[in-house]
């Protein structure tokens, strides 16, 4: 059974940092390109960042500069390091699996991922 797990989440202040981790479980994890989410209150899920097979990184507009992702094939387990978080941060994050022959691929769109995780929670407090 496929897991991803997220952890990492919590209450920071503003300008402050995180680093969210995301554990692959009973996958291949070399062989997905991997994405974190986030859906605040109200709002719809919105991309923050994927990663492609190879390492190759895509960032949305809001957070790039800040925000760094990463993966660790050896660990199946893939990284959301957060800078300079501001409240409009404040949400719950997610990540999620794409399987794909293209080691490339690092897809905004989340209709495009097999396998996501449950969330974990960012507050970021003014």
């Amino acid at each position: 059974q496929v897991q991803l797990v997220e952890s990492g989440g919590g209450l920071v202040q503003a300008g402050g940092s995180l680093r969210l981790s995301c554990a692959a479980s009973a996958i291949t994890f070399s062989r997905y390109a991997m994405g974190w989410f986030r859906q605040a209150p109200g709002k719809e899920r919105d991309f923050v960042a994927a990663i492609s097979v190879n390492g190759n990184t895509y960032y949305a507009d809001s957070v790039k500069g800040r925000f760094t992702i990463a993966r660790d094939n050896v660990k199946n387990t893939v990284y959301l390091q957060m800078d300079s978080l501001g409240p409009e941060d404040t949400a719950v994050y997610y990540c999620a699996a794409d399987i794909t022959l293209n080691v490339y691929t690092r897809s905004r769109d989340s209709r495009d991922y097999d396998y996501w995780g449950q969330g974990t929670q960012v507050t970021v407090s003014s």
